[in-house]
């Protein structure tokens, strides 16, 4: 178990933080989502899996070493399985509601709200996930 070597910063930091990065998040996801449904032609789902799997990664390591002041080595099954676990799960929820958006009005617009509202849904159980669970710093109660 990595060992943080910086202090934790309060929870109202860590909220405001947690959003900053949620907004570089998403503002990725849309351009790659953007680019990938609009110009390029790509059917809605599969710029949305594409989308999520690029901005995934760099939420990823801003949450961990910025909000949560995480450093050292990566915890496979204490980070990096359940941030992805819950990725994936809003990755389903809005690829699914991005499907049914391109089917019934099939604009890059309906296609970037429907992913906006897969993982907005998510967006408050994420931050507590990786709150509680992922970074934290005391002994979970057994």
């Amino acid at each position: 178990m990595a060992v943080p070597t910086r202090q934790r910063p309060p929870l109202l930091i860590r909220l405001v933080r947690f959003a900053s990065v949620s907004a570089v998040a998403v503002v990725l996801t849309q351009s790659v989502l953007w680019l990938l449904n609009g110009p390029l032609g790509w059917v809605g789902w599969v710029a949305n899996v594409v989308a999520v799997g690029v901005a995934a990664v760099p939420a990823y390591l801003l949450n961990r070493a910025w909000v949560w002041a995480k450093e050292g080595p990566h915890s496979v099954s204490r980070e990096i399985v359940p941030f992805w676990t819950y990725t994936f799960c809003g990755l389903a929820l809005s690829t699914l509601l991005v499907a049914i958006a391109d089917e019934v009005w099939g604009t890059t617009v309906a296609v970037q709200l429907a992913n906006l509202a897969g993982f907005g849904v998510l967006w408050v159980g994420k931050f507590i996930l990786l709150d509680r669970v992922l970074f934290r710093t005391e002994p979970a109660p057994m």
